[in-house]
C-alpha cells in the first residue's frame, strides 16, 4: 500500500481555493469594467438626449439608473465575497499554524522523552553488568543483577519496537494476519511477560474467562495489552490495584484494563490516542513516556475489527475497554 501524504491534501485544497479566488477576481473585474463602460456611454447619451428629446431622456435615464444600481450591487457583492474569503483564509491559516505548532511541540517533547527513556535502561543495565564484573558476588546476587539487566533490556526492546511500529503505521505498510487463538491462555502469557518487563509495584488482578476464542494477530496483539498495562502502571500509585478482565458476552469479546490512577478528563479522552499526545502539562509532568503507546493501541484495535473506549473508574482512575 502506498503511503498517504496527509499534509498534501489540505495544501492542495488551499491552493485550489487561491486559484479560484484569482479567477473570480479577474472575471468580476472584467464584468465591472464592462459595466462601467456601459454606464459612461449611457451618461453621455443622457446628456445629449436631455438637450433635445425629453422622452428619450426619460428612457435613457431609467436605463442609466438601472445600470448604476447594478454596478453598486456588483461592487458590494464582490467586496462581501472577498471579505468572507479573507476571513476564511485567515482562520484556516491560523488553524494550520496552530496544529503545526502543537505537533512540533509534541515532537520536541517526544525527543526529550525518548532520550531519557533510552538512556535509563541502558545506564541501569550497564551499571549492573559492571557490578558483576568488578565485584566477587554470591551466585544469587549475580543472578538477581543479571535478571534486572535482562528486564532493562526488555524495556529497551519494547521501546524500540514501539518506535518501529509507529513508523510502519505512518507508512501504511503494516498488515495483520488474523488467526483463531485461545485468547484466555494467550493473555495469561502476555501478562506474565509484561511483569518481567515492568516489575510493577502495583497489585495486578486477573479476571479471565476460560476458553475464550478470538481471531487475533499473535505478533501484534501483545502490543495492545502491554501498552495498556504500562499506561496503567505508569499512572497508578505504588500498591494500587490494576485489574485485567477478559469476558465474553454473546458474540463479543471484551478486554478491560482498570486502574486507580489520576484518571483522564472527558475533553482529553479522545486526544490521548493521537500521536505524541500526553495528558497534562509537559513542564510539570512527573511520569515519563513517548506518547506512542495509546496511538499504537488504537490502530491495532481497529485493525482487529474492534473499538476502544475510555470510561471513568469509581472512585478514581480509568477503564480502558476494548470490544472485539
Amino acid at each position: 500500500m502506498k503511503p498517504e501524504n496527509k499534509k498534501s491534501r489540505p495544501l492542495f485544497f488551499f491552493y485550489l481555493l487561491v486559484a479560484y479566488v484569482f479567477v473570480q477576481f479577474f472575471w468580476w473585474t472584467y464584468l465591472l469594467v464592462d459595466l462601467n463602460n456601459e454606464v459612461y456611454t449611457l451618461r453621455e447619451r443622457l446628456s445629449i438626449s436631455e438637450a433635445f428629446d425629453n422622452a428619450e431622456a426619460v428612457k435613457t435615464k431609467a436605463e442609466y439608473e438601472s445600470k448604476l444600481s447594478k454596478r453598486r450591487w456588483m461592487i458590494a457583492g464582490e467586496g462581501s465575497v472577498f471579505v468572507l474569503l479573507m476571513v476564511f483564509g485567515i482562520a484556516r491559516v491560523r488553524n494550520t499554524f496552530k496544529k503545526e505548532s502543537d505537533l512540533n511541540l509534541r515532537q520536541r517533547n517526544f525527543l526529550l522523552s525518548i532520550t531519557h527513556e533510552l538512556k535509563s535502561p541502558i545506564a541501569s543495565a550497564k551499571l549492573q553488568l559492571e557490578t558483576i564484573l568488578k565485584r566477587d558476588l554470591e551466585k544469587e546476587k549475580q543472578k538477581e543483577l543479571l535478571q534486572n539487566a535482562l528486564n532493562d533490556t526488555e524495556r529497551l526492546n519494547k521501546l524500540v519496537e514501539n518506535i518501529l511500529l509507529a513508523t510502519r503505521i505512518d507508512n501504511r505498510n503494516f498488515e495483520l494476519h488474523l488467526e483463531s487463538v485461545n485468547l484466555s491462555d494467550f493473555l495469561e502469557e502476555i501478562i506474565e511477560q509484561s511483569k518481567m518487563i515492568f516489575s510493577p509495584s502495583q497489585k495486578i488482578e486477573k479476571i479471565i474467562t476460560k476458553g475464550v476464542e478470538a481471531k487475533i494477530d499473535m505478533t501484534a496483539f501483545p502490543s495492545i495489552v502491554i501498552n495498556l498495562l504500562e499506561n496503567a502502571i505508569k499512572y497508578s500509585l505504588p500498591n494500587a490495584l490494576i485489574k485485567i478482565m477478559l469476558i465474553q458476552e454473546q458474540n463479543k469479546v471484551f478486554l478491560r484494563v482498570i486502574d486507580e490512577g489520576s484518571g483522564i478528563p472527558d475533553e482529553e479522552k479522545e486526544r490521548v490516542f493521537e500521536k505524541f499526545y500526553r495528558v497534562g502539562n509537559e513542564d510539570v509532568r512527573k511520569t515519563k513516556g513517548t506518547g506512542l503507546g495509546l496511538y499504537i493501541v488504537k490502530y491495532l484495535v481497529l485493525k482487529h475489527n474492534g473499538n476502544i473506549s475510555i470510561k471513568n473508574n469509581s472512585p478514581k482512575g480509568s477503564v480502558f475497554e476494548i470490544a472485539f
